[in-house]
């Protein structure tokens, strides 16, 4: 299902005259891309980056973390920041100039299918990713994530069975793949991604607005129950045999015959200039947090002062890193007792 299929695509700006010092900056840019891991966040590389993507009407993304333990005796949660995929993708399709890469995995009876999810599943994903000129991009991208889940799944499956004992990890999975301006938005699981909108209001200023980015499986919902019990599982207390919370996830090979899956559920949104951040979380945040009141949180440290006079990017950096923080660490003071992660993905143009 499309989200937000009727707002009007970003107006887009008037082509510049081509600056041959500038030519030669991205050519020195793309030899180093080439020569570092995907993981490569050097500063002076993100720096020109951001003016070339602003240059190019797209949004210019950076990701914040926060991870919590809780009282858990593990940390089970595992994430993932690629603002910038490029360097792990062979060839771009088209037209298409970046491509950014967010991931939250909440883990359950152990850390090694959200670690292994958040070790792999982007790079399935590169593998995968279409290439050339394709002339339906939507679709076939579409078509990528599925698929990517479904291998990212069987590989852990096929690892899980190896192992004596073998293991019995499961994790939820949330990611955001942003194609310049175009996000899409793969879960499976309970962990959730909630976009923070301004809007015009009737009697005055924009108003920011809470938009639900993903779609939470649990047993409990009817779709979900009814794929268990005819898949020959039961769902008792809201859990899978009494047991399992969610009704789709990576992992958990000794379910599956249950009707647990790892189909995750798919959105696309276009972002536009409206748009002011993403926050992607387990649902440690969420049994705290309302996703409203998450979004107000964050707005209400942004807005705060007390930022060292510094660049305006810098402020700006340090008041999303405060606000992803203070967030965490909030939902733990709230009394949640299950691990916490919050990625913030903050959106500019």
């Amino acid at each position: 299902m499309d989200l937000f299929d009727d707002l009007p695509e970003p107006t887009q700006t008037p082509d510049q005259p081509p600056n041959t010092n500038e030519e030669e900056e991205d050519k020195r840019l793309k030899r180093k891309r080439e020569n570092s891991e995907c993981h490569s966040d050097k500063q002076e590389q993100e720096e020109e980056e951001i003016k070339r993507v602003s240059k190019e009407g797209h949004p210019v993304l950076r990701g914040y973390v926060a991870a919590r333990r809780g009282e858990r005796e593990e940390m089970q949660d595992a994430h993932l920041l690629l603002p910038d995929m490029n360097s792990c993708l062979s060839l771009l399709p088209g037209d298409v100039s970046r491509v950014s890469y967010f991931a939250v995995f909440d883990g359950h009876g152990g850390s090694r299918a959200s670690r292994f999810a958040a070790d792999h599943l982007h790079q399935t994903l590169a593998r995968k990713f279409p290439s050339g000129d394709p002339e339906n991009l939507d679709k076939l991208i579409k078509k990528c994530l599925l698929d990517t889940f479904r291998q990212t799944d069987e590989d852990f499956l096929k690892k899980a069975s190896s192992q004596k004992p073998v293991w019995k990890d499961g994790s939820t999975a949330t990611c955001l793949l942003v194609v310049d301006n175009m996000l899409y938005v793969a879960n499976l699981g309970d962990s959730r991604a909630v976009l923070c909108r301004t809007e015009a209001a009737a009697d005055g200023p924009r108003r920011p607005v809470t938009l639900s980015l993903s779609k939470e499986h649990n047993p409990t919902i009817y779709e979900e129950r009814m794929r268990i019990q005819r898949a020959g599982g039961t769902v008792r207390d809201g859990r899978v045999l009494g047991v399992l919370e969610v009704s789709r996830s990576i992992g958990d090979g000794q379910y599956k015959r249950c009707g647990v899956i790892s189909t995750p559920d798919l959105r696309r949104c276009q972002l536009t200039a409206n748009d002011r951040f993403i926050i992607l979380a387990c649902d440690g945040l969420f049994k705290v947090f309302s996703a409203d009141e998450a979004v107000k949180f964050v707005l209400a440290v942004l807005q705060e002062g007390g930022v060292e006079q510094r660049s305006e990017l810098i402020k700006e950096e340090l008041r999303f890193e405060a606000a992803c923080q203070q967030l965490a660490s909030e939902a733990v003071r709230r009394g949640c007792a299950d691990n916490v992660t919050v990625v913030l993905v903050s959106i500019g143009y």
